[in-house]
């Protein structure tokens, strides 16, 4: 059956306009739906083509697409990206001159765009709602969906009214997109924006090409250093808890040569902005942020996110975590873990005023625990998170599966952990945390444990065949596996469940993990997931010609090529335009401007470099 008149105009402009020959997962169907008119939820994980699904279909439909997006900052690097493939778009939000702006509304009023981008704050403002009615909208795209969800990570005020659309264009087909929501933020986000009957489509939340990896924090900036350091030509960002810590971090790494800036949401907008700029510009390798950072970044070349600190949940962390890599190229995800942040964590938690939340972020805080000290496969507990099951056993790209953790008998450790927790309450009437067990079990002759008599307990001094680290994590081993109770609103005092009472009574076997003693090496891969082999020399050459472009035209350099784009050359070696548009990515508009200036450039490296060709070989 010979293609319809549609999908060939889709896929012609998919090549086209973005140098594709085929759809990521989901994307085809997503688009077909929304051509039909019909509202649409989906969710792609981060690098997942989510802009595609409404880019495409504003280019060949009547109309223009409103993409409503909360962060203005990222407005410019969208539409100059659309601009760069040949497609009209353009913004509106606070950043523009009166002169700019008046410009703008007389092309919208004119039907010049196909894309417009806005804030959700601005379409209730005084007569824009008028002014969209004019511009014949074709279909709105909600941007980062979950932000409409109270039960969302990143919940926003300002898009619960973006529900009143619908009293404006009651017949026009709405698509939400997201890249990280559970069940109920999904149902919720179909609730809030009033879509009708919807279709909806939920990507796999594995992301292959990243490598999950725990490290004990122990001297972290040291680690951090480190790691930085063996990937120097690389993007990256680092997430830390506090302000002041992000402008610790950028300080101390700048002292030792590394290019970075601080990025937090106690900073001037301007600052905030110009250190953003840098960093997607390439002028800034690392970035040390707050979670304020982040949201809707199109940098696709962050080979690494570390976490200097623990995320509060499991969502963030996956957010965070997914600005990693989006090109599909191989990159790292790197958490330090530290007991001490937990019992931080903790202290926070307590502080909390309303009960519902304050059991919500306790709850949170566990599952996120329970990633950082499971031995279990990485990618196996973040996708259970989110309700998807993972059957394909080692992943072949997480510490977990490439060097796993041993589990021995551990009976014995227990039945002493929960035996002092037990006597602990016979002879005492309030609860004691983790530390204060510890230190009995090691027999510590500190103010409390005499104060108290825990020096007279059977229990004392018993534990001398394990460190004081080992002791912790076995503690936090057996609250992870329900045998034991932490109250965070009481301090984060222990008491025994029901399972462990049994456990204690019948003797039942426990098995423990064993605790890394040592600073655990860095899992390598046994194969990078995503990873495209090439000519590294020719790449790094390839990466200079683009930055010089990119510089000249005041864009940053993924607007040019992507890295994807870039390893393919120099592994395919391009040396004419028919060869070139082979390429991933190269469509027309990149073919017309930027073609003949890689075309020689690799021309160049071949005559200078006569035995490269091996890349092309077999």
């Amino acid at each position: 059956m010979p293609a319809s008149p549609s999908t060939y105009q889709l896929d012609e402009a998919l090549k086209r306009y973005f140098g594709h020959d085929s759809y990521r997962p989901l994307q085809k169907e997503i688009i077909d739906e929304t051509m039909s008119g019909r509202d649409v939820f989906a969710l792609l994980p981060t690098g997942g083509g989510k802009s595609l699904c409404y880019q495409l279909p504003a280019i060949v439909d009547k109309g223009l697409t409103v993409v409503i997006s909360p962060l203005i900052a990222l407005m410019k690097d969208q539409v100059d990206g659309l601009e760069a493939n040949g497609i009209h778009a353009t913004y509106l939000n606070s950043s523009l001159n009166k002169t700019d702006a008046r410009q703008r509304y007389a092309k919208l009023f004119a039907g010049d765009y196909k894309i417009l981008y806005v804030a959700p704050e601005r379409l209730m403002l005084s007569g824009f709602l008028e002014d969209l009615r004019q511009w014949n909208v074709s279909r709105f795209a909600v941007d980062e969906a979950h932000c409409i969800s109270e039960w969302g990570h990143d919940f926003r005020p300002e898009y619960r009214q973006l529900s009143k659309l619908r009293n404006f264009f009651p017949d026009t087909p709405f698509m939400a997109l997201t890249a990280t929501a559970t069940e109920r933020v999904r149902n919720d986000i179909v609730l809030q924006l009033r879509l009708k009957e919807p279709k909806s489509f939920v990507a796999s939340f594995n992301r292959p090409n990243l490598a999950y990896r725990i490290e004990t924090k122990q001297a972290v900036f040291r680690q951090i250093l480190k790691f930085i350091q063996s990937k120097p030509f690389e993007s990256g960002i680092v997430y830390c808890y506090s302000r002041k810590a992000t402008e610790q971090l950028a300080e101390r790494l700048q002292q030792n040569g590394v290019e970075a800036l601080p990025y937090h949401a106690g900073m001037t907008p301007k600052k905030r902005a110009e250190n953003q700029e840098a960093f997607i510009r390439d002028e800034c390798k690392v970035m040390c942020a707050t979670i304020a950072f982040g949201m809707g970044i199109d940098k696709p070349n962050v080979r690494y996110v570390i976490h200097q600190d623990l995320p509060k949940n499991i969502e963030g962390y996956y957010q965070e975590t997914g600005r990693a890599g989006r090109d599909g190229l191989p990159s790292d995800c790197l958490l330090f873990f530290s007991p001490g942040d937990v019992a931080k964590q903790l202290q926070f938690i307590a502080e909390i005023s309303y009960p519902k939340e304050r059991e919500v972020a306790k709850d949170q805080l566990r599952q996120m625990v329970h990633y950082a000290e499971s031995r279990d496969c990485r990618r196996k507990v973040l996708l259970g998170y989110f309700s998807e099951e993972w059957t394909a056993g080692n992943c072949g790209n997480c510490d977990n599966c490439l060097e796993p953790k041993q589990s021995f008998d551990g009976t014995l450790p227990a039945q002493k952990f929960m035996s002092c927790i037990f006597r602990v309450s016979q002879v005492s009437s309030f609860g004691v945390g983790v530390n204060h067990i510890v230190d009995i079990l090691l027999g510590s002759k500190n103010e409390k444990i005499r104060k108290w008599g825990h020096d007279r307990l059977s229990t004392y001094d018993i534990g001398q065949e394990h460190k004081r680290n080992e002791w912790q994590a076995f503690g936090r081993e057996l609250i992870r596996e329900g045998y034991i109770d932490q109250n965070a609103e009481a301090f984060g005092t222990l008491s025994l469940t029901g399972k462990g009472k049994q456990a204690l009574r019948e003797r039942s076997p426990i098995q423990l993990t064993r605790p890394a003693l040592a600073a655990q090496k860095p899992a390598k891969a046994q194969a990078s997931t995503g990873s495209i082999e090439c000519d590294e020399d020719l790449f790094t050459t390839l990466r200079a010609v683009r930055k010089e472009i990119a510089d000249e035209k005041g864009v940053p350099a993924y607007i040019i090529f992507s890295d994807v784009s870039l390893r393919e050359m120099a592994r395919d070696y391009p040396v004419n335009e028919d060869q070139l548009t082979e390429i991933s990515g190269i469509g027309i508009k990149k073919l017309e401007a930027y073609g003949e200036t890689f075309i020689e450039a690799i021309k160049e490296y071949l005559a200078a470099n006569p035995d490269a060709e091996r890349f092309n070989e077999g």
